[in-house]
Order: C-alpha cells, then structure tokens, then sequence
C-alpha cells in the first residue's frame, strides 16, 4: 500500500507538472495517496502524508510554468494543507481504530474469557504444530480435585475466582514460550519443551507450588515422541496418567479421612 502510495504521489506531481493550468485542479488527487498511507500507517502516518502532499503541491506551483508562482504561498494554499492533514488525521484514526478493535476480537477467540489463557481451539492447534514440527515437547493436563466442593460450598462465584487464581499460578510457573490454556471447566493444559523425566518433573513442581496455595490439582502427561506422534495419541496418555492420579488423590483423601475419624472417635 504504502508502494502504491508513493507512485501515486509520482504520478500526480507529474500530472500536476504536465497539464495543470489554472482552475484545473489536478492537486486535488493527492488525497487518494494520502489515503492509502493513512489506511495503512494511521494517524501520524496519514498527517505526515498530508503534509508531504502540500509539499509537493507547492513545489509543483514553483516548477510548473503555466501556474503563477506566487500561488504556492497563498491562502488557499493554507487551507490545502490544513484539508490534505485532517483528512489524512481522520482515516488515519479510524484505521487505527480498526485495528484495535480487530485484534480485541482475535483475543477474545483465542482466548478463555475466564482466565485469559489459551482457548481450546488454539490449544489444538499448538499441539497439532508442535508434533508437526517433530522435536521433542511434554504436554502435560492438569484438573482440580475440589472445584464441585468449591462450588457446592461458596457458589460459582466463588469457583470462577478459583479457576482464575489457578490459571494465575500456572502462568508463573510458566515460561513464555510455553502453550498453556484452559480446556475444560476445571481442566489446564501445557505444552513445554521436553522429555519423559522432565514431564514427571514438570508435573511434580506444578503440584508442589499449586498445593502451597492451597491448590489441588492432579496431573498426568505424555511425552513425544515416546508417548506418542500424534495429539490424539498424546492427549489419551496424558488422560489415562491424569485419571490414575485422579484415582491416587482420591484414596490418599479418603484415608486421611478414615484416620482423622478414628483419632476423634
């Protein structure tokens, strides 16, 4: 666009230079240069086109023999240049504006309105990427172990600010170039470069920093390419590790139940 623009703003000159004469009017089409570097650059970009056309415009009143020179500072002149900057100003503002508002709305797909983590639909395509790119990753599927009782308890309310205050935790012990987002209710999912043991260590470190919060969750994980090359392979072993543990917690709180009941009986 801005190419365009710029042999745009050429050519006008050269016409103004060529066939102009008084009452003609060919200065007029530089607005559709000032446009497209507005359209494309924004607000400062499209005053500043609307400048460099009042430039040009009056430097083509100097060159051009056919036009007085003394009409390159007049007036008229001013209000060229006052127009060409404000038109400029304006489409540059609202193409800013777009913009903004296009990438509020990619954010909003992409993104779990609750936590602010990775949707679904975008973790998918993450995997999906990374076991296309064949190089070693650990995906890794977190779920809370007392969400219901959360809810059941203090209310829904009280579950969002949970789930919220997980993903929270997550996203610090979390790097950047990590994929992590939430795919369930009460379900996270990681992707992070690694291997097998780093997967059960990775697993082991989120536990351990969840739970000083006051966080239950279990995890289970797999690991490519020895768990797996593809994502359904990988999200069925990290599932089936994730339920076994599911299982380990609820026994391991069972029991703790059963023990403290007996001490006080």
């Amino acid at each position: 666009m801005l190419g365009v623009a710029l042999l745009l703003y050429a050519g006008v000159f050269l016409g103004f230079y060529l066939f102009e004469r008084a009452g003609l009017g060919i200065g007029h089409f530089f607005y559709i240069p000032i446009l497209l570097v507005a359209l494309g650059g924004g607000t400062w970009a499209g005053i500043g086109a609307g400048a460099l056309a009042a430039g040009l415009y009056a430097l083509d009143i100097v060159v051009t023999p056919r036009v007085p020179v003394h009409d390159a500072l007049t007036t008229a002149t001013v209000i060229r240049t006052i127009t060409y900057c404000l038109c400029g100003g304006v489409v540059g503002w609202f193409a800013d504006q777009y913009r903004t508002h296009v990438r509020k709305l990619r954010e909003l797909a992409d993104r779990d309105f609750l936590t602010g983590l990775l949707n679904a639909r975008v973790f998918d395509e993450a995997l999906a990427r990374r076991c296309a790119a064949r190089t070693p990753f650990v995906l890794a599927i977190g779920d809370m172990d007392n969400l219901k009782a959360v809810n059941d308890a203090h209310g829904h309310t009280e579950g969002n600010r949970v789930l919220r205050q997980v993903a929270d935790a997550l996203r610090l012990a979390t790097g950047s170039a990590d994929d992590l987002a939430r795919i369930g209710g009460d379900q996270f999912a990681l992707l992070t470069d690694g291997t097998v043991e780093e997967a059960q260590a990775i697993c082991a470190v989120l536990r351990k920093r969840l739970g000083r919060e006051g966080l239950e969750l279990s995890f289970g994980w797999s690991a490519f390419d020895e768990d797996g090359v593809g994502p359904l392979e990988l999200l069925r072993k990290a599932d089936d590790r994730l339920y076994a543990a599911k299982l380990l917690s609820r026994n391991r709180r069972a029991v703790e139940a059963l023990t403290a009941a007996a001490h006080q009986s």
